[in-house]
């Protein structure tokens, strides 16, 4: 994407703006044990020289008016907290050089990764940082960029890496950067009034929104292809009763981090897709399904009769909306036997459920859901979010998130520098021990695995490495 069409993401996003009820969930939600922020570590065929790197953010950050504002909350969480400009915005707060541990292989790297992404981010200033890593034993140079789920999802998040990457060598100019008047010095409080206008003007909202919703719902329940999804889905309702069974990792998380990852090679994966005809969603959820099944059988356990329950983010930005910032996401539940040894057949089982899923459009029953939750006032969802991680459930809701965001097909490159390869990772907390996204760039597909340092030990994460890479 060109610096002008960021550009054109961004607009509209210098001004004061509401966060929505599912960017505000991120916040709610948050707690020292489940950091919510989405990350990505890449590799560079050279170190990235800081000084250099930095002067090129700046001069096209004000392509992303929003990764230079603050949350603020209203008092007593009457509204939705609200993006405002930072009075004190410095891009020295945001960009940090350091080193990696001798002696600066891929364990080194990854143990670093870990440690930035098991710390809570700082909501006083903009929800972004930047590491550039050096330090590296073969040569390379590394990066490690994180953004708060409440700014940006996946899709969204990649405006970040915009302004960071290039499709040349050479780089592309910014636009020039506007004047703007001086901000005071520090924002000046909410007002109660004000609070009480924003959490009644929220709450009209999303309850128009969740009627539209159930509107658009209704109406599609009377056309063919939904009938035949809910007959698909029926087929699938004994598995969907079934609760989901603990698995090793399934256990209250302590926020300690740890990051790994692994990759393929796009064609592959294309060519297992072609044989069955599915999608190449599917061929990653039977990989992670197949490490999973090895990981349970290296702990004991038994697969047969099991199921995993995994949960899928989905886009539904429409094609005006692009990569917008904030999160126009809905989830899609996903079942998946693990008691195929065949790897073609458990492929097309998964296909088998993703698609009937997909027919009976259980993602946009969960978009519904979650409108009619949004049509709650402010401070009762405030309420509903911060309990959630202080419940005591007899079994997960869910066993694992899995998320697949689409990359650049093309190399791309950061201050000439070329990018070799980019981890996407994706947050967990509660008792989802174990994370899995996976990102395609440049003809191939790179996964990263988010586990929670209690959850899953250092070495039982090495084992699940092991049970991903072919």
């Amino acid at each position: 994407m060109s610096v002008s069409a960021v550009a054109a993401v961004s607009n509209g996003a210098a001004q004061s703006r509401r966060l929505s009820g599912i960017d505000a969930a991120f916040l709610y939600l948050e707690r020292k044990e489940i950091p919510l922020h989405i990350a990505s570590v890449a590799l560079f065929e050279e170190p990235i020289p800081f000084d250099e790197f930095v002067a090129n953010i700046d001069s096209k950050l004000h392509l992303l008016p929003r990764y230079q504002q603050i949350v603020v909350a209203p008092p007593f969480d009457l509204g939705y907290p609200t993006w405002e400009p930072d009075p004190e915005f410095d891009i020295q707060r945001h960009i940090f050089h350091v080193e990696v541990e001798a002696p600066g292989g891929e364990a080194e790297l990854s143990a670093l990764a870990g440690r930035i992404l098991s710390q809570v981010m700082d909501r006083s200033k903009p929800l972004w940082e930047i590491y550039v890593v050096s330090g590296l034993n073969d040569g390379r140079g590394a990066m490690i960029a994180r953004v708060h789920h409440a700014l940006a999802d996946g899709v969204s998040g990649a405006a970040l890496l915009n302004i960071m990457l290039d499709p040349t060598p050479e780089g592309s100019r910014a636009i020039r950067k506007p004047r703007s008047r001086p901000l005071p010095k520090t924002l000046p409080p909410k007002s109660l009034p004000d609070a009480l206008t924003s959490a009644v003007h929220s709450s009209l909202e999303n309850l128009i929104a969740a009627e539209e919703g159930m509107l658009d719902f209704a109406q599609s329940l009377l056309g063919d292809r939904m009938q035949a999804g809910l007959k698909e889905l029926a087929a699938l309702l004994p598995e969907l009763a079934t609760p989901p069974k603990r698995l090793p990792f399934n256990k209250p998380c302590t926020g300690e981090r740890l990051f790994t990852w692994a990759e393929f090679e796009f064609g592959d994966l294309q060519a297992v897709r072609a044989k069955v005809g599915c999608k190449v969603n599917d061929v990653i959820l039977t990989v992670l399904n197949r490490a999973l099944v090895k990981y349970v059988k290296m702990h004991g356990e038994k697969v047969a009769k099991r199921y995993l329950h995994v949960v899928c983010p989905v886009n539904i930005r429409s094609q005006e909306q692009g990569q917008s910032l904030g999160n126009r996401i809905t989830f899609m539940p996903v079942i998946l036997p693990m008691n195929e040894p065949n790897a073609m057949r458990m492929l097309e089982a998964v296909a088998a459920r993703t698609q009937a899923m997909k027919s009976a459009r259980a993602a946009e029953l969960v978009a519904i859901a979650a409108s009619w939750l949004g049509a709650a006032p402010p401070p009762l969802q405030a309420l509903f979010w911060g309990a959630i991680p202080s419940l005591k459930l007899p079994v997960p809701l869910f066993n694992i998130i899995c998320t697949n965001v689409p990359g650049s097909p093309v190399p791309l490159y950061s201050v000439g520098r070329r990018m070799l390869a980019a981890y996407p990772q994706v947050p967990t907390g509660y008792e989802l021990g174990v994370g899995c996204a996976a990102q395609t760039y440049n003809g191939k597909i790179f996964f990263g695995l988010t586990a929670d340092a209690h959850g899953a030990r250092c070495e039982q994460a090495s084992r699940f490495h092991r049970g991903v890479v072919p």
